[in-house]
C-alpha cells in the first residue's frame, strides 16, 4: 500500500527521487520521507502530511547528492506519526530502509533485537529490518547481512535498503511489486514502472524472493529460493505525458472524460485471446469470478452475463474465496479480475486455486504484474494508468471485457461505436453540469439508499461504494425486492433514494421505488424515461447488457462532485489507497 522508489547513478538523485515520489503518491499519502547518501553520511528528511506539504518544509533538494531511496506512506503499523514515517534506520544512522508490505514475524525479531541491545524508535514493524541488518553487519559486509536479514522475514515485503560508505541499493521482493528500471550508468527501483516512466523505458520485473543489488548503470539479481537466475529487461514505450492530470483540477474527472476512449480500446482485444477465453469458458467444469472491490462488482456484472448467455459462474470476493477451495480442481477455471495485477487477497486466491490445479485467466491493467505472471492467460484492460484512487474508467474497461465475451458467449452483436457515442453524450458538458445540480440538493445527507435490479443492482452497489469512499456519505445498495425485508424501516421523510431502472425490470423497480416513496424516500431515478414517483430523474439510454456502463457514469460524476462540495479531495480519500497490496 505504500510507495518506494530508489535511484543511483551519475545525476542528481534528488530531483528524480522526489518526481518519482510524486507519482506514486496515489499508494499512499499518510507521510513521506527521503533517505539521503551525501557528504559520506545517510541524511534522512521525513515527515507527515502530503509529499509538497513535507518538501517544502524540509526541502528533499538538499543535500544534492547521486544515490537515495524515498517512500510515501499509507499506515498500516503504528499511527500517522513523523517517527512511524519511512525511511527507518538503524541504531547509528548509518543504515536506511523503505519498505511496503507486512512483516509478519516482526515482533519476534524485534524482541531479539532488543535482547542484543538495539533501541527502536518508532511502532512499526519495518523499522526491524534496519536494525536487522546491523546487527547482521557486525559480523558480515553489507550485501551479505542484508541477504541473511531478508531471510529472517515473513510476510510480504518490497524493500530498499542503503548504508553508509556503499555506493549502491540492496533490494528484495516478497507479495509485493518492485521493478528495476536501467540505463546507461543510471539504476532505479520502484514500486511500478509509473514512477520511473520520465526516465527509462527498460525494466526488469523481479519475482518473489529475488535479491537485488542496483549500482549505477549495473543490476545484480538472485533468488533466495532458486540461486541465480536470469531475468531479462523489458522496454516499455509509454508517453507519460499523456498521464500526467494536465488542465484538470484531478485525476479522477479527467479520468472518467477519458472512458469513451477506454471502452473503445477495452472492448477491442486480440481476436485469438477473445476466442482462447472463449473456448476454456466453455469447456470448464466451474468458473469463480475472483476480485475485490470496484473488480469484484465488474465480476458480479460478468455473472449476469454470462448466465444470459447460459454460462453458471460464480463470483467470489478474493478474500473468502479460500472457503470454497475444496470445489476447486483441474477442471475449475478461475478468471481473476484486478486493476493493478498485485491485489494481496486475490493472487493469494489465483495461488491456492492453482495449487490445487485449476487454469487462471486475468483480467488487468498493469502490464508485467504479478497477477498477469500467475496467469495461463490475461487480456488487458488497455485503460492507461489510473491514478485516482476510486476505480472509475477502469470499471468501464473491465465491463467492457465482460461484454465482449458476453458477445461471444451468446453470438449477440454488439456495436462498440454506438455504446462510444452514448457514452460521449453521458460526458458532455450539459450532463456534467446537471449532475452538480443533482449533488447540490445531496451533500448535505448522511445517508444515500440505492436500489436496481438484476444488472442495475450491480450498478446500485458500485454507485455506492463511489459515493462512500470519497464522499463519506453512508451508501447501501441493496436489490430492489429485498428492501422489504428489513431496510425499508431505514427510510424517513427526505431520505434519498437512488433507483436504476431498466427495461428488463422496469415494472418490479418502479413498483419497489413507489414503496420508498410511500416512506418518505426522495426518489433520484436512473432511468430512459422519467416517471411521476422520481423527485429528480437522470436520463440514461437503454441498452440492456451495456446498462452498468452507462448507468455507472452519471454516478462517478456524481460522488466526484459531492466530494468537491463537500471539500475532500477525490483523488487521495482518506485511509484508502489505490493498490492494496497487504491482507
Amino acid at each position: 500500500m505504500c510507495g518506494i522508489i530508489g535511484y543511483v547513478g551519475n545525476k542528481e538523485a534528488n530531483r528524480i527521487l522526489l518526481e518519482g515520489i510524486k507519482r506514486l503518491e496515489y499508494r499512499g499519502y499518510d507521510s513521506v520521507g527521503i533517505a539521503l547518501f551525501a557528504n559520506e553520511k545517510i541524511v534522512i528528511k521525513k515527515d507527515v502530511g502530503k509529499i509538497e506539504e513535507v518538501h517544502s518544509k524540509l526541502n528533499f533538494l538538499e543535500p544534492k547528492t547521486y544515490l537515495g531511496i524515498c517512500h510515501t506512506r499509507w499506515a498500516t503499523h503504528g499511527n500517522v506519526t513523523r517517527e512511524n514515517a519511512h525511511p527507518h534506520s538503524d541504531c547509528d544512522e548509518k543504515i536506511a530502509i523503505v519498505h511496503n508490505g507486512i512483516i509478519e514475524n516482526y515482533q519476534k525479531i524485534k524482541e531479539f533485537l532488543r535482547k542484543k541491545g538495539h533501541k527502536f524508535k518508532s511502532q512499526t514493524d519495518s523499522e526491524t529490518i534496519a536494525h536487522l541488518i546491523e546487527e547482521f553487519s557486525k559480523n558480515y559486509e553489507f550485501v551479505e547481512a542484508c541477504k541473511r536479514a531478508f531471510s529472517m522475514l515473513q510476510g510480504s515485503f518490497a524493500i530498499l535498503a542503503i548504508k553508509e560508505g556503499e555506493n549502491k541499493i540492496v533490494g528484495i521482493r516478497k507479495d509485493s511489486p518492485l521493478v528495476i528500471g536501467i540505463s546507461e550508468n543510471e539504476s532505479f527501483a520502484a514500486s511500478d514502472i509509473y514512477a520511473l516512466l520520465p526516465f527509462t523505458k527498460n525494466f526488469i520485473f523481479l519475482q518473489n524472493y529475488d535479491f537485488v543489488v542496483v549500482e549505477a548503470g549495473k543490476v545484480k539479481i538472485e533468488n533466495l529460493i532458486n540461486g541465480n537466475v536470469d531475468r531479462k529487461v523489458e522496454r516499455i514505450d509509454v508517453n507519460f505525458e499523456n498521464i500526467d492530470k494536465k488542465d484538470f483540477h484531478h485525476f479522477m474527472i479527467k479520468e472518467i472524460l477519458e472512458e469513451a476512449n477506454v471502452f473503445e480500446k477495452a472492448f477491442n482485444q486480440n481476436e485469438n485471446d477473445v476466442n482462447s477465453f472463449v473456448e476454456e469458458i466453455k469447456k470448464a467444469r466451474r468458473i469463480f469470478l475472483v476480485a475485490a472491490g470496484t473488480s469484484y462488482h465488474a465480476c458480479l456484472a460478468g455473472s449476469y452475463l454470462f448466465a444470459k448467455a447460459g454460462i453458471l459462474t460464480k463470483p467470489i470476493i478474493a478474500s473468502e474465496f479460500a472457503n470454497f477451495l475444496d470445489l476447486v480442481d483441474e477442471n475449475t477455471l478461475i478468471i481473476a479480475v484486478s486493476q493493478s495485477g498485485e491485489t494481496a487477497d486475490v493472487l493469494d486466491a489465483v495461488r491456492k486455486a492453482k495449487e490445487k490445479g485449476a487454469k487462471i485467466f486475468s483480467i488487468l491493467n498493469v502490464y508485467g504484474s504479478s497477477l498477469m505472471r500467475e496467469s495461463d492467460k490475461y487480456m488487458l484492460m488497455n485503460a492507461g494508468f489510473e491514478i485516482g484512487v476510486a476505480a472509475t474508467k477502469t470499471y468501464v474497461a473491465q465491463l467492457a471485457i465482460f461484454l465482449l465475451l458476453y458477445s461471444k458467449l451468446s453470438n449477440k452483436k454488439i456495436n462498440p461505436e454506438e455504446i462510444k457515442a452514448k457514452i460521449l453524450d453521458l460526458l458532455s458538458r450539459s450532463r456534467r453540469e446537471y449532475i452538480e445540480k443533482v449533488a447540490e440538493k445531496l451533500k448535505n445527507s448522511q445517508h444515500i439508499f440505492l436500489i436496481g435490479r438484476g444488472l442495475e443492482y450491480v450498478t446500485a452497489l458500485e454507485a455506492a461504494l463511489k459515493i462512500k469512499e470519497i464522499s463519506y456519505i453512508h451508501a447501501e445498495a441493496f436489490p430492489g425486492g429485498e428492501i422489504k425485508h428489513g431496510t425499508i424501516a431505514l427510510i424517513e421523510n427526505g431520505t434519498p433514494c437512488i433507483v436504476f431502472v431498466g427495461r428488463e425490470n422496469e415494472r418490479e423497480i418502479l413498483s419497489n421505488t413507489i414503496e420508498l416513496k410511500s416512506r418518505g424516500g426522495y426518489i433520484i431515478g436512473i432511468s430512459p424515461k422519467n416517471n411521476e414517483v422520481f423527485d429528480i430523474w437522470i436520463k440514461v439510454p437503454e441498452c440492456e447488457g451495456e446498462n452498468p456502463i452507462v448507468q455507472i457514469i452519471p454516478m462517478q460524476i456524481l460522488a466526484y462532485q459531492l466530494a468537491i462540495l463537500k471539500g475532500y479531495n477525490p483523488d487521495y480519500p482518506r485511509s484508502l489507497a489505490k493498490s492494496v497490496t497487504v491482507k
